[in-house]
């Protein structure tokens, strides 16, 4: 009994050899592996196909913003004074000329003039952009074109071409002038619209009419952002956000400004600085409808290489902003009204210019941007003479 006792003790003790043993109490059942790594390689999927999907847009974007750079694009024809794409690549100071004018569909025949002259220059190491506007009735000697002297300097372009312009400009205030933006003042317009308008406090209180409307009628105040805007020139509302129409008008206006024409130069720059606010930075640079708004209306000698390292690299500069213009006398010559310009007052424009290119001082400009004609020194001392100077040696 004993030993069947023990036997069966020893029976009972042994493993089932037909059954898995029980779990071990409070333990959980460890998780299969495979349903942790389906799941992940769903995440992984996901995530690459989002990859795939937005590189596509991405590129499609950026393909249809070089698209539009493309379509602006138009050489200078000139030899620039210095390589300025390693000017870009070493990120240092650059300038552009800003031309515009009114005369509806860009032209790219060169026929219109151009009303509004500004040069601009972007320093990322100081974080500034100056904007000097220059006078569109300077006398000058247009480059390649002295013959046709005496011209006023907004003639440089439909005479001779932007290159022309660039150069004449350039020798006449002896500051390097690296890319240039032709800009239709109309088309301005769709610009402004397209980053939502802008707000700009007047200098003075006018009311303008457009000369394309017969009804509609602004009226600006002194240090205020409000105008008020009639379709009918009767029943007036207030805004404090320029559209294009309104800020167009704001800066044409011209004969009723104490200033003249220096006056509207001011409230032009005053438009130009509110737009670089609302424009300024790279996701609105690198917008397509941005671009293609603005490809229609302008042409320039800057690459899409050129536009997306001033996007991604200078933006910041455009934040704090200086304005200044080049300052003239009147001079009347064979019924022509002109604007002369003291040697005093070039300098100074000069040195404030090259300052903001980090550039070392050097004496301003020729006389008139070119070398008068032997046959015309005697119109040239004429008209020297209404400023005290008189003519260097040609």
């Amino acid at each position: 009994m004993d030993n069947n006792m023990s036997r069966m003790t020893r029976q009972n003790q042994a493993p089932m050899p037909n059954h898995k043993q029980p779990p071990m109490p409070n333990h959980k059942q460890p998780r299969k592996p495979k349903k942790r790594h389906k799941k992940w390689r769903w995440i992984v999927s996901i995530i690459v196909v989002l990859m795939i999907v937005g590189g596509i847009v991405a590129s499609m974007v950026l393909s249809n913003i070089k698209k539009s750079v493309d379509t602006m694009h138009r050489s200078a024809n000139i030899t620039k004074a210095r390589d300025v794409n390693q000017v870009l690549k070493d990120g240092k100071p650059f300038s552009i000329l800003i031309l515009g004018t009114d005369t509806g569909a860009l032209a790219r025949d060169r026929t219109g003039l151009t009303d509004s002259m500004m040069l601009i220059t972007v320093n990322p190491q100081a974080k500034t952009t100056t904007m000097v506007s220059i006078p569109r009735d300077i006398m000058v000697s247009i480059i390649g074109r002295e013959d046709t002297f005496p011209q006023k300097l907004n003639a440089a372009f439909p005479i001779a071409g932007v290159g022309a312009t660039m150069s004449t400009l350039q020798n006449y205030l002896n500051v390097p002038i690296d890319f240039y933006a032709l800009v239709n003042m109309g088309g301005l317009e769709k610009v402004i619209d397209q980053v939502g308008g802008v707000k700009v406090t007047s200098p003075l209180t006018f009311t303008y009419q457009p000369e394309n409307d017969k009804k509609a009628v602004y009226k600006f105040y002194k240090n205020q952002e409000k105008y008020e805007y009639a379709a009918d020139g009767k029943n007036f509302k207030t805004y404090t956000t320029m559209d294009g129409y309104a800020a167009l008008s704001f800066s044409r206006m011209r004969y009723d400004d104490p200033e003249g024409d220096y006056g509207r130069q001011k409230r032009q720059r005053l438009v130009l600085k509110a737009l670089l606010k609302k424009s300024a930075s790279a996701k609105t640079l690198l917008n397509a409808k941005f671009m293609k708004s603005i490809s229609k209306n302008a042409e320039t000698d800057l690459t899409y290489n050129n536009m997306t390292k001033i996007a991604l690299s200078y933006m910041a500069a455009t934040k704090n902003q200086k304005s200044d213009h080049l300052q003239g006398v009147g001079d009347m010559y064979n019924g022509v009204s002109y604007q002369m310009v003291k040697a005093s007052e070039k300098q100074r424009v000069t040195n404030l210019l090259r300052k903001s290119l980090n550039l070392g001082s050097k004496t301003t400009g020729t006389q008139f941007g070119s070398s008068v004609p032997a046959l015309s020194y005697g119109v040239a001392e004429y008209n020297l003479n209404v400023i005290g100077e008189t003519l260097d040696a040609q």
